[in-house]
């Protein structure tokens, strides 16, 4: 089990450890509704290390990239990320990821902690054009700083205006004493933020100034159970549960990360499926009776016909309803639908909505 170089502070401050990725990682601290509430309303702080950062630079890095990648990155300009996915060659995910243009033929690919070694394996082996590629995963830390106070509280830390720094933009800066750490404007809490990337012998500083710098705003650590209930109510895809190998990006409401103005890996095949139409769907729904959906529970329809499973799932605390995200038959995934979940011995009775279910 792998430490993050933070996980010291986290067992000082009494969190419950948990294994996750390979990771001795917290899940929560004072407990989940707390924490959710936290970010929602505050500001919360995320230590996210487990994840991958790999550097891919030289002349054909961008090319390397539009090739593995489903998203066009040939948009992103110095100072942008984007959202993106990897195909597979049978139609699913290898993983989704975060791509950052750093500099001219320079980009940073952050990639989730449980498949760092398979994506890295899968870029590695469409070079073919002598792209340098640097797994920078265990030299490097990430800190989420997420919630609508997130910006005010970090001001001080830093001489560049946090306010200009636009969803999905970033900034190479002074942050709390260091020199050149990304200060990123994303996040996976749907509250606004900022996500810190660092490196380990770094980590450690930013860490205590952050929680001086927050102190009067309600600043608390943040595990990674509440990490999972604000990215459900975001509808936010979850890597191994929502999609995975099996789950081809169309499915899965990815459509606008997959662009079919380039060809990429298995973009033909993804193609025609977009033009013949997909027989299930990736949807999000809202118990209308009492009961908590979680990962593999079967949904039905009226007659108690198999027409899914649920992918995600939980008792919402903002949202105050259990809430779920599942894969259905396509004819049962238009809003307001109606489906029953199948909770131990109970249909439990549902309807389709539109995500997000959490609307500031």
């Amino acid at each position: 089990m792998k430490n993050t170089a933070l996980t010291h502070i986290h067992e000082s401050l009494g969190a419950k450890m948990v294994p996750f990725a390979g990771y001795n990682m917290p899940v929560q601290y004072e407990g989940v509704t707390v924490e959710h509430e936290t970010v929602r309303n505050a500001v919360g702080v995320f230590d996210v290390s487990h994840m991958g950062e790999f550097l891919l630079s030289g002349p054909n890095a961008l090319a390397l990239i539009q090739k593995v990648t489903s998203n066009d990155a040939s948009t992103l300009t110095i100072g942008r990320a984007q959202y993106s996915c990897l195909p597979n060659n049978q139609d699913g995910i290898v993983d989704d990821l975060i791509v950052y243009k750093i500099k001219e033929e320079q980009y940073l690919l952050v990639v989730n902690a449980s498949n760092i070694e398979k994506d890295w394996n899968w870029i590695s082996s469409h070079n073919d054009l002598g792209v340098e590629m640097k797994n920078l995963s265990e030299d490097y830390s990430l800190l989420a700083i997420q919630g609508p106070k997130a910006v005010e509280a970090m001001q001080s830390l830093t001489s560049i205006n946090l306010s200009e720094i636009k969803y999905y933009h970033f900034e190479v800066a002074d942050f709390a004493g260091i020199e050149h750490v990304i200060i990123s404007a994303t996040g996976y809490t749907g509250s606004g933020g900022f996500e810190i990337y660092c490196k380990n012998s770094e980590v450690e500083q930013i860490w205590h100034k952050v929680f001086e710098a927050g102190a009067s705003f309600g600043i608390k650590p943040i595990g990674l159970a509440a990490r999972d209930t604000l990215r459900l109510e975001m509808g936010f895809c979850l890597y191994g549960n929502d999609i995975n190998d099996t789950t081809s990006p169309l499915e899965a409401g990815l459509g606008w990360i997959t662009k079919f103005t380039k060809d990429f890996v298995n973009s033909e095949n993804l193609k025609k499926q977009k033009e013949e139409g997909v027989s299930r769907k990736l949807v999000g729904f809202e118990l209308l009776e009492r009961g908590i959906p979680r990962h593999d529970y079967e949904i039905m329809d009226a007659d108690g016909n198999n027409i899914g499973i649920v992918t995600s799932g939980t008792m919402a605390p903002t949202v105050g309803k259990g809430i779920g995200m599942g894969y259905v038959k396509t004819e049962f995934a238009g809003v307001d639908s109606e489906i029953y979940i199948q909770i131990r011995n109970n249909k439990v009775k549902a309807k389709v909505v539109k995500m997000p279910f959490y609307k500031k």
